[in-house]
């Protein structure tokens, strides 16, 4: 089934794509955190310089061993794993179908997709599946991956991918080297030694990020567990350490804002803490210090599910993924306060709220921004309700553009128009600048508590340099957790302010403005109006029935899509859309989030995802 396509986004009558069409603020990003698109010279010239070292890497004779038995800290997925025996390899939202050849005749669809073969994640699924013929398998592809590749030839001689290789190949190397010749474990030493090498000459090559703490990270696991490699620790420790106190900031964030890439950069800095200290060492006090900065801001960015909040190009993570790495750190703050990253939080009974109450990250960070302030996501106990349609970029450019409008997320938006929008040299040169050069700038968010419960008061004036309006969201969450409600406003509020709503209405259709406030709804949430419109009833899996209702606008049901990494195409939902049409210098939406009267305090869900997991398409 193909998933209809939201608000702005046509479709393609020659191939069934969804297309968007044209709005400001949306382009292509850069694709998911760590995979680098440079242009120009400056790409030629990082690809030049990774492809002579991987040579004069790939020269190198010298064998190494193990210096004792590491162990095995990522988790993959067993239901993967048996997809890759029967030849099956789903990487990156791209599914090929290629039994009975090896996985590096499996023609990759696309750059990201030749990144995850080459990043050697699906040794995690091979070993989570740990019987006999997954380990052949693994053997097999390793070795075959050595003779082609291993004297550094292929798309896998990157600083990030040689690191997250190397860490598989470490944290495997028992299950890998199993019954293997002398002579296969002579290759696979020298194959790690190798990249080794490749490391050390150009770890500082790997974009800032999570691909700089993968690559520094693989290096690091190189100078703890390979005899002969002890040289590499140290300055790998030490540039760690710099790494944390450059990257992460005094509130546990990054400069994406991205959820998902902070959590996958705790984990790769708890693997290297307790690689460290199973080897006798001690992490930099700045690695251990930003390890507990980041600790308590992932907690607030957990939903009552244990799932991330999906913003700025984030997923909500493999399930327990999140629960295993906060447990390893062994650190025990509580979620923050205040803000996290940017993001506000109100949480009570069983129903948690997140915000994005910050504006969207600027320069390079922005390459897989969204534009989503004030954007919100709801989620009651195991289960989603109200999401945004997610990150699309592994659907290809045109899903990638529509993920980042403001019309994909539950938030109030102007037709046509995005709180943040695109612009920049890329365009001048007759490309596709990725980054955000128009962002909302001034953004509040006050927290506010009363007997009744908590709330946010926030604003943004992302509006205001095209129209001149501020949008002001209120929210309030009741002490049980059973009603959210809302007020929107958009509002020109000084007399400059005016002056550009007005020349905005001369120059667009007459009636006004249109504007919409949209609450995107999570596939598992069954939707339906009633009462004449006046209701939406939202039914969960988990037999929790919710009840919106609005003033000051007709409530209607709309298509949506939902983008899951995890699957192969987007899967189809609804939104609920409340529109509006400005004719005047403010207007206002009220709306109410509840829990039907006869739906208890407490929910036994037992409803599990398994199926619908093992039917992801």
């Amino acid at each position: 089934m193909t998933a209809p396509a939201p608000p702005g986004i046509v479709m393609s009558e020659q191939r069934g794509n969804a297309r968007p069409a044209p709005e400001e603020g949306v382009g292509e990003t850069a694709g998911k955190a760590g995979v680098s698109r440079l242009k120009g010279w400056s790409a030629r010239r990082m690809r030049m310089s990774n492809r002579l070292q991987a040579r004069r890497s790939g020269r190198l004779g010298h064998s190494t061993r193990f210096v004792a038995q590491p162990e095995p800290r990522s988790i993959g997925r067993v239901s993967a794993g048996q997809r890759l025996l029967a030849g099956e390899f789903r990487f990156e939202g791209q599914r090929v179908n290629a039994p009975g050849i090896s996985i590096w005749d499996v023609p990759a669809p696309t750059p990201e997709f030749a990144a995850a073969l080459h990043g050697f994640g699906w040794l995690d699924d091979l070993a989570a599946l740990g019987d006999g013929p997954a380990r052949t398998r693994a053997q097999a592809w390793l070795g075959d991956w050595i003779t082609r590749h291993g004297r550094g030839r292929g798309a896998g001689w990157v600083p990030e991918l040689a690191g997250r290789r190397l860490i598989r190949w470490v944290h495997h190397g028992v299950f890998l080297l199993t019954g293997q010749e002398e002579s296969e474990t002579e290759a696979f030493f020298t194959a790690l030694a190798r990249q080794c090498d490749f490391l050390a000459h150009r770890w500082k090559a790997a974009p800032p990020g999570r691909p700089r703490f993968e690559a520094l990270t693989g290096l690091l696991y190189a100078g703890l567990w390979l005899r002969g490699m002890e040289a590499h620790a140290a300055p790998a420790r030490a540039a760690l350490g710099r790494e944390c106190a450059a990257r992460i900031d005094a509130g546990g964030g990054i400069a994406s804002r991205n959820p998902e890439e902070l959590m996958e950069v705790f984990t790769l800095l708890n693997w290297a803490a307790a690689a460290l200290r199973e080897r006798g060492g001690t992490p930099t006090k700045e690695h251990s210090a930003a390890i507990e900065r980041v600790a308590p801001t992932l907690r607030s960015l957990r939903h009552s599910d244990g799932a991330l909040a999906r913003f700025h190009g984030g997923g909500r993570g493999a399930p327990g993924q999140l629960d295993r790495a906060l447990a390893f750190s062994g650190v025990r703050a509580g979620a923050r306060a205040a803000q996290a990253m940017g993001y506000a939080r109100l949480a009570a009974g069983r129903t948690s709220v997140i915000v994005d109450a910050a504006p969207p990250p600027g320069g390079e960070a922005s390459r897989g921004a969204h534009a989503s302030t004030l954007a919100l996501e709801v989620t009651s106990g195991r289960r989603p309700l109200i999401v945004s349609c997610g990150a699309g970029w592994a659907f290809g450019p045109h899903w990638r553009r529509a993920g980042r409008a403001s019309g994909a997320h539950s938030t109030l938006s102007l037709e046509g128009v995005s709180s943040s929008r695109l612009g920049g040299a890329g365009r001048a040169l007759g490309g596709t600048d990725e980054r955000l050069a128009h962002r909302s700038a001034e953004v509040t968010v006050t927290r506010e508590s009363a007997a009744r419960g908590t709330g946010l008061l926030c604003s943004h004036d992302g509006y205001v340099p095209t129209h001149g309006l501020v949008h002001v969201r209120r929210l309030d969450l009741s002490r049980d957790g059973r009603t959210l409600s809302g007020e929107e406003a958009l509002a020109a509020l000084d007399d400059a302010q005016r002056r550009r709503f007005e020349a905005a209405m001369r120059k667009g259709p007459r009636g006004g403005i249109a504007c919409a406030l949209r609450f995107h709804l999570h596939p598992d949430v069954e939707a339906r109006l009633e009462m004449g419109a006046k209701i939406v009833l939202l039914t969960l899996r988990s037999g929790e029935l919710w009840q919106f209702r609005a003033e000051g606008a007709a409530l209607e049901l709309a298509p949506s899509v939902y983008l899951e990494t995890e699957r192969m195409a987007p899967r189809p939902t609804l939104q609920i859309v409340l529109p509006m049409v400005l004719d005047a210098a403010a207007g206002q939406i009220s709306w109410t989030l509840a829990k039907a009267r006869d739906t208890p305090i407490g929910v036994r869900d037992l409803v599990t995802d398994e199926d619908d997991q093992q039917g992801a398409v």
